[in-house]
């Protein structure tokens, strides 16, 4: 495999830290409202790395903070925690929010067919780990306090800019908030480990610490959550590409002079999803959701297939008559699979040789849109219907689109169609018995139907009929 490392700005060969084991780290979601359309962009190609790996036969751990605590509205330290905001705003607590929004989050994930990572841990669980690290960075001299509040000091980094070389004005475009200056910081660039009450009267989830009662900065949590779960090294960290800068930058920054070694070496970044007005946000007030496209009629596997059709490392524009098109394409491909036949044995010796081309198609740098070319190449081949199926499955294990699983709307349909005739059939024979004065037929017409759950009524319209 090949992937993309925005740390070397290059693809490179996939080689983890140890043979056929793979430490992946995903930055989860900060659960104070849903996630839109654009967030789960980051989180279905993430999806597909975990997957592509798992297909190429290598032993995943992946890991995911929820963030519960501590992400304010701005990067630069200041205005308020977002969970806050969330509780304020639908006047409910900060953990009622957190609950909500998680199990939001993940009934999303569950329609796009996003894998819930092995580990999911909110940030809440690890306040004593957040302490642990903050106090060792104290004692080795990377952090100081000052205003009661604890910061990391950018200073003693011989580079702070680790994902390119850029200038600090630049990179400054990457926050994504207005900054203001924190007078209590030595550096412009320097970042919060540790809130006293000091600074948010206001704040609802606050902990003792050796530093005063508060609670931890937005970037600590994922040094310290990964490391609970996967250790010293981590082979791969995925994010959204505006996580680059600050967030990632300071959780390197802060991960390796805790650790004093290098920490992670791939970092894989989804660029984002804009609409014809730029990058999908919440801050423009209304916003994109799954329900919200659900609720359009749109299956959200056919945004997933929108998604697959371009490549993650390139911004995808989004419109309702891009998604209408790829909506039809996701649906005649699927009917084409479904009429495949399922008689027979597959060719295993041509499914093992299907499945190398897809992990080399699809495996360099996780070309999607490769991999629904290599769908239709099956489809054109010449091979047996059954061994078409057979490694169309295969290759869903990673697309993740159901390719093989019936419409349930369109079986539905079916199935209603099928039943409306039938009870239409069986109305007009009760109504010729009726004519006939043959009661005896139309009442046992009526106890048939009734049978299979269909309620029949005499009306001044005509009978109607509804499933009991």
């Amino acid at each position: 495999m090949k992937i993309y490392n925005t740390l070397t700005r290059k693809k490179e060969d996939f080689v983890p830290n140890v043979e056929g084991k793979v430490n992946m780290y995903t930055c989860g979601p900060t659960v104070y409202h849903f996630a839109h359309i654009g967030n789960l962009r980051s989180y279905i190609m993430e999806d597909v790395l975990e997957k592509m790996l798992r297909y190429s036969d290598y032993d995943v751990k992946r890991v995911m903070n929820i963030t519960d605590v501590g992400h304010l509205a701005s990067d630069a330290d200041t205005g308020e925690d977002k969970m806050l905001k969330g509780a304020k705003r639908e006047n409910k607590t900060v953990m009622e929010i957190a609950k909500f929004y998680t199990d939001a989050f993940f009934s999303d994930c569950a329609k796009l067919n996003i894998k819930t990572p092995d580990v999911v841990e909110p940030a809440t669980n690890c306040i004593d780990n957040f302490i642990e690290m903050i106090e060792k960075l104290l004692k080795d001299g990377y952090a100081y306090q000052a205003g009661e509040n604890i910061y990391f000091d950018t200073s003693k980094l011989d580079t702070y800019y680790v994902f390119g070389n850029q200038s600090e004005e630049e990179l400054m475009v990457g926050v994504r908030d207005d900054v203001t200056e924190d007078e209590n910081k030595k550096n412009k660039n320097d970042f919060v480990l540790w809130f006293t009450k000091s600074k948010f009267e206001d704040q609802a989830l606050k902990w003792d610490s050796p530093w005063g009662v508060g609670y931890p900065g937005w970037h600590i949590e994922c040094s310290c959550i990964s490391m609970k779960h996967l250790g010293e090294y981590m082979d791969i960290h995925c994010g959204g590409v505006d996580n680059m800068f600050p967030h990632h930058t300071n959780e390197i920054a802060q991960s390796e002079a805790y650790l004093g070694h290098k920490w992670c070496n791939y970092w894989f970044h989804v660029h984002h999803l804009n609409d014809q007005s730029g990058k999908m946000s919440k801050s423009k007030g209304e916003f994109l959701t799954v329900s919200l496209l659900e609720e359009k009629g749109y299956d959200p596997l056919a945004y997933r297939f929108f998604c697959l059709q371009s490549h993650y490392r390139k911004p995808l524009i989004f419109s309702f008559d891009a998604l209408d098109q790829a909506t039809g394409t996701y649906k005649k491909l699927k009917k084409r699979i479904a009429d495949l036949s399922k008689e027979g044995t597959a060719d295993e010796n041509a499914v093992k040789e299907y499945k190398a081309k897809f992990v080399e198609a699809v495996g360099n740098d996780m070309n999607t849109s490769m991999g629904i070319t290599l769908v239709y190449d099956v489809l054109k081949a010449d091979l047996d219907d059954v061994t078409k199926r057979a490694i169309i499955e295969s290759y869903d294990y990673v697309l993740s689109i159901d390719l093989l699983k019936e419409d349930a709307q369109e079986a539905a349909n079916d199935v209603d169609a099928e039943l409306e005739a039938y009870v239409l059939a069986k109305i007009e024979e009760r109504k010729a018995a009726k004519k006939e004065k043959n009661f005896a037929l139309a009442d046992a017409i009526r106890d048939e139907l009734l049978e299979k759950g269909i309620v029949i009524k005499d009306t001044r319209e005509g009978v109607v009929w509804e499933r009991a």
